[in-house]
């Protein structure tokens, strides 16, 4: 373990998540509701035929202090009911552009804020237009993000019963010290009574997320957070890293008080629970997820046709070209970037008006969707076939080396350490080398520059 240390701190170095690429900082104003249009339109005979929709729910009715999602606190029933309006508006505006007839949904994924806050009339109109436009696939993935401090029995067969099959409880810590520090609310249920609840109400998939970092939390009181959450057993799992960023969202510099782990006892929470979950059967995903082995993400990991958007893991079976709807949100095509306005009633203003609120977004390039392809590769599978990338281009495994400005001497260091091996054309990273992989794809974009504060830490 201290060998595995060592390994993650030298590699600790500034760059991008690659949740897109171009990452989300090359997006520009001068993208607008126009360009959108015309890469909805394209979107039909390029890249996946798969819909993925988003619907972004901004409300909260308490802010968590560690939170950096774009979240509105309640302000009355009245601006709820416009928002959801818009979102209505979006998705027919949308639909106008779309081939839906011969297009299935096979993805839909709710995220905040905190979705489930809201009143179910408004889930319930939502998800009824998205029935009403869209073929949904029959294996489609619905899902939907909720804080269990509104989750009861009622709530959990109404969510059922309104078509979401997977649902992810942002738990964050079980040790209430802990979450009163960082001003979340406590579960309304015992954890064992609402996962049994979930199960009973016919949900195919649970994921449990949490956080390290936060004030109060120990290697040792994260451990029993995390043997907690073994023992209830969910299918998914994940262990985010707090991203402490005052200088962005301001309600954080309250934690200070608190006192926060230092980044030694931070990197140590993250090693043991991720021993521990290992040792007790989950399956490794990326740097940060888990998986048991019977769920599609580990299966897909293991057939290499794992696939990543902006809401997390996915395979590629359930993939498809993101179309997000409400503010912030971002549609994520073969060829294109679009971000919604952030700001609530600047979004509602906008759609009432023209039906589109395009913030900024981003053309891609030929070379980019290369670039994107073999980054893709690279953190979801582990896997670089420059041949069989190519052939999906229609050019040569030569060719796609030298857009993504391949070197040997930008990869000696990771294969000095073990980390990946090269064979002819094929590039394989280890186990080791998945846990540094934003290192390795970095070495694929030929755009980047890690100059200033723009990027998080890689580890």
């Amino acid at each position: 373990m201290e060998k595995l240390k060592q390994l993650l701190l030298k590699y600790n170095r500034q760059g991008p998540r690659y949740t897109s690429y171009p990452p989300a900082n090359f997006f520009h104003e001068k993208f607008t509701n126009s360009d959108l249009i015309s890469h909805l339109a394209t979107s039909n005979s390029n890249g996946s035929e798969n819909i993925s929709i988003y619907i972004h729910i901004p409300f909260c009715s308490q802010r968590c202090h560690f939170c950096g999602c774009n979240t509105t606190l309640f302000e009355n029933n009245d601006v709820i009911d416009r928002y959801i309006n818009c979102v209505i508006k979006e998705i027919q505006n949308y639909s106008k552009h779309l081939d839906i007839k011969n297009r299935k949904v096979t993805q839909v994924h709710w995220g905040g804020g905190t979705p489930n806050s809201i009143s179910r009339k408004f889930i319930t109109k939502v998800m009824n237009e998205i029935h009403k436009t869209f073929i949904i696939g029959e294996n489609a993935e619905i899902a939907i993000e909720c804080n269990p401090a509104y989750l009861d029995k009622e709530e959990i067969v109404f969510l059922r019963e309104s078509g979401f099959n997977r649902i992810s409880v942002g738990i964050q810590d079980f040790n209430t010290k802990v979450l009163d520090t960082v001003n979340r609310l406590h579960s309304k249920l015992p954890h064992k009574e609402l996962i049994e609840l979930i199960r009973e109400a016919g949900f195919t998939g649970v994921n449990y997320d949490f956080i390290y970092g936060l004030p109060y939390q120990t290697v040792e009181s994260f451990n029993e957070t995390i043997k907690q959450a073994i023992e209830l057993s969910p299918d998914r799992l994940v262990t985010f890293s707090y991203a402490h960023v005052p200088w962005f969202m301001g309600a954080q510099k309250i934690l200070e008080d608190a006192g926060l782990p230092s980044p030694d006892k931070k990197l140590s929470m993250f090693l043991s629970s991720m021993d521990l979950l290992v040792k007790s059967g989950y399956e490794q995903i990326g740097l940060d997820h888990y998986a048991k082995p019977s769920d599609d993400l580990a299966k897909a990991l293991k057939e290499k046709i794992l696939h990543r958007n902006f809401q997390g893991y996915c395979t590629k079976e359930t993939t498809g070209q993101v179309y997000g709807f409400g503010c912030s949100s971002i549609t994520q095509l073969w060829d294109a970037f679009s971000q919604n306005e952030k700001n609530l009633h600047k979004y509602i203003k906008r759609i009432e008006a023209d039906g589109f609120a395009v913030e900024r977004g981003y053309a891609l390039s030929f070379n980019e969707r290369v670039c994107k392809e073999v980054i893709n590769e690279t953190m979801c599978n582990g896997i670089v076939d420059f041949e069989q990338i190519g052939s999906q281009f229609a050019i040569s495994a030569t060719e796609v080396k030298s857009i993504v400005g391949y070197k040997d001497e930008n990869l000696k260091e990771f294969i000095d350490d073990n980390l990946l091996v090269i064979n002819n054309n094929r590039l394989e990273i280890s186990k080791e080398g998945m846990m540094i992989v934003r290192n390795i794809a970095m070495a694929f974009d030929p755009q980047l520059n890690t100059e200033g504060d723009k990027y998080s830490k890689t580890i």
